[in-house]
C-alpha cells in the first residue's frame, strides 16, 4: 500500500495517490496531469479512479484531461452534476483499489456535493480519512461559497455541523486526517500549516469539533468573520463543472517565444496584459516592459493571478527567468488563466538588446524608511498593502492602509502627481502593488525592501500589537 500526500505550496493544496497491487487512485487533481501518469508508470500501476471531494472553488482540477488519458472513472459524491461523464457515488458506496478499499461518506456543508474518503485497508483498519474542505487541521470549510437562492451560508453551515457531527467524528480517534488544504488558501478562515493530524488531536484543539458546542453555536461561530471570496472563485467553480481546453494545448500556446519587437507590439494592445514573473531581485534589479505588472513565480502566484486580473480570458503575455516557462503556464492554468500566448524571447535583455526602454521602481532599506517616518515629508504618500487584518493588529504609526487585496476599488486614489512608499510583510506583494501604481500612471513609486519584518527592527513607532483573531 502507498499513499502519497502530494502538497502545492503556491495554492496550499494537497491532493493524493494511492496505489495497491497495480492499480491506483487520484484524490483532487491538480489540472497538470503528467505528474499522476509518470507516478503511476513507475508503480506499474493503471490509473482506476479519479475522486473528486467537491467541485473546487480555488483551483482547476484536472479530472476530465487525466481520466481521458488514463481510462479512470471520475467519481464525485451526491449532488454532483456535472458536464461530463461521471460515476456519481452513493453515501458509503465503497471502491476497490488493488487490495484497498475506499468508503464515501457524503459530507455535505462547504458544498451540497462534498463528500470525504476513508480508507480501508486489507485487515478492515481505517488508517486515512480524506476530507477534502469539510475539515481541515485547525479548521473547517467556509460555508458561503455555495450558497443559492434556497440556500443561506447558514443552511450550509447547519449541514456542515452535522456531517461531522454523524460522519467525521465517529471515525477511530486514531485516523489520520488528509485535507485537501492548508494555511494560506481562502477557502477556510484559519487553517492550521500542518497538512495532516489524528482526527482524536483534532477534536482536542479544533474549534469547531468541541464536543459541547451546540448547533447554534457553530453557525455563529463558522459564519463570522467570513472574508469576500476572491473573485475568481466562481470562475473557477464553472470549469470544474465544464470540460476546459486540454492543459497540453494551453502549453503549447503559452510557451510561444515572441522576439523583442513582436512583444512591445504586443504589449501596446489594449487586450494583451503583461505579467512579469521573475524574482523579486531580478525584478528590482534589471527593471520590466512599461505597464507590466509584477506577480513572481516564486511567492503565492497563482492565488495573486486570479485575485487581481480581473478576466479571467485576458490575453496575457509574460516574462520569465530562462527555463521556466512551461511552470509559469502552468501556474496561469491552475486557476483557469488559460490564455497566456506567449514569452519574451531572451527576456529583458532581449528587450534592451532591442533599443526598449525599461520601468524600473526605486527601492529603499527599512532603515532609510524609518528615517524618513520621522521627516514628516507630506509629499510622501507612506502606504502599508498589508490585509486590512494584518494593518489592525500592527503597523507603523503614520502609515496608511492600502491592501492590494482591494486595490482594484482604489485605483481611483493613485495619482500621478505623488510620490509613493509602499511596503507590504516582507516585500512580495509591495512589488506586485508597486507595479500596478507604475501601470497605472505612478510616475515615483519605491517599494521598501524586508517590509514590515525589518521595519519593525529599525525602531519605528509602531502601534500596540492586537492579536489577529480578536479581529474577525
Amino acid at each position: 500500500m502507498k499513499v502519497e500526500q502530494l502538497f502545492t505550496g503556491c495554492l496550499a493544496e494537497m491532493a493524493y495517490y494511492i496505489h495497491s497491487n497495480g492499480e491506483a487512485a487520484i484524490i483532487d487533481p491538480l489540472r497538470e496531469t503528467e505528474p499522476y501518469i509518470e507516478m503511476a508508470k513507475a508503480d506499474g500501476a493503471k490509473i482506476k479512479y479519479v475522486f473528486l471531494t467537491h467541485f473546487h472553488a480555488d483551483f482547476v482540477s484536472g479530472q476530465v484531461d487525466l481520466a481521458k488519458k488514463t481510462g479512470a472513472t471520475i467519481v464525485f459524491g451526491p449532488n454532483a452534476n456535472p458536464n461530463y461523464n461521471i460515476h456519481q457515488g452513493k453515501d458509503g458506496e465503497q471502491f476497490k483499489i488493488g487490495d484497498l478499499t475506499l468508503k464515501l461518506l457524503h459530507t455535505p456543508g462547504h458544498t451540497m456535493e462534498s463528500s470525504s474518503y476513508v480508507l480501508i485497508d486489507e485487515k478492515g483498519k481505517k488508517p486515512y480519512v480524506f476530507t477534502g474542505d469539510c475539515l481541515f487541521i485547525g479548521d473547517v470549510g467556509r460555508p458561503d461559497l455555495a450558497v443559492k437562492s434556497d440556500l443561506t451560508q447558514e443552511d450550509l453551515a447547519g449541514h456542515l455541523f452535522e456531517s461531522l457531527r454523524n460522519k467525521i467524528m465517529t471515525l477511530p480517534d486514531d485516523i489520520i486526517v488528509y485535507p485537501n488544504h492548508g494555511a494560506g488558501s481562502a477557502c477556510g478562515k484559519n487553517m492550521s500549516s500542518e497538512t495532516f493530524d489524528t482526527l482524536g488531536n483534532q477534536k482536542k484543539t479544533n474549534y469547531a469539533l468541541r464536543a459541547d458546542m451546540t448547533k447554534e453555536e457553530f453557525i455563529k461561530e463558522v459564519t463570522t468573520g467570513l472574508k469576500p471570496a476572491p473573485q475568481y472563485f466562481g470562475n473557477n467553480v464553472r470549469m470544474n463543472k465544464g470540460i476546459n481546453t486540454t492543459i497540453d494545448e494551453i502549453l503549447k500556446r503559452g510557451t510561444t517565444p515572441i522576439d523583442a519587437d513582436s512583444f512591445k507590439e504586443m504589449s501596446e494592445q489594449d487586450d494583451i496584459m503583461v505579467i512579469d514573473t521573475r524574482s523579486k531581485e531580478i525584478y528590482s534589479e534589471e527593471g520590466t516592459v512599461p505597464g507590466a505588472w509584477y506577480i513572481g513565480v516564486d511567492g503565492s502566484f497563482a492565488p495573486w493571478v486570479g485575485a487581481l486580473i480581473k478576466d479571467i480570458n485576458q490575453k496575457i503575455i509574460f516574462i520569465s527567468e530562462e527555463g521556466r516557462e512551461q511552470e509559469v503556464v502552468t501556474r496561469f492554468s491552475r486557476v483557469g488563466y488559460d490564455n497566456t500566448v506567449g514569452y519574451l524571447r531572451g527576456g529583458i535583455h532581449s528587450w534592451l538588446a532591442a533599443g526598449h526602454n525599461v520601468d524600473k521602481i526605486g527601492s529603499i532599506s527599512a532603515t532609510q524608511f524609518s528615517k524618513m517616518i520621522k521627516e514628516k515629508d507630506s509629499s510622501k504618500v507612506l502606504l502599508d498593502v498589508r490585509k486590512e487584518s494584518e494593518y489592525q493588529s500592527e503597523h507603523v504609526v503614520g502609515v496608511e492602509n492600502f491592501p492590494l487585496d482591494t486595490i482594484h476599488s482604489n485605483f481611483a486614489e493613485i495619482k500621478p502627481e505623488k510620490e509613493y512608499f509602499l511596503h507590504c510583510a516582507s516585500g512580495y506583494r509591495s512589488l506586485i502593488a508597486s507595479s500596478i501604481f507604475m501601470a497605472k500612471g505612478a510616475k515615483h513609486v519605491t517599494d521598501v525592501r524586508g517590509g514590515f519584518k525589518d521595519i519593525k527592527d529599525t525602531g519605528a513607532p509602531l502601534t500596540d500589537y492586537v492579536c489577529p483573531t480578536t479581529l474577525l
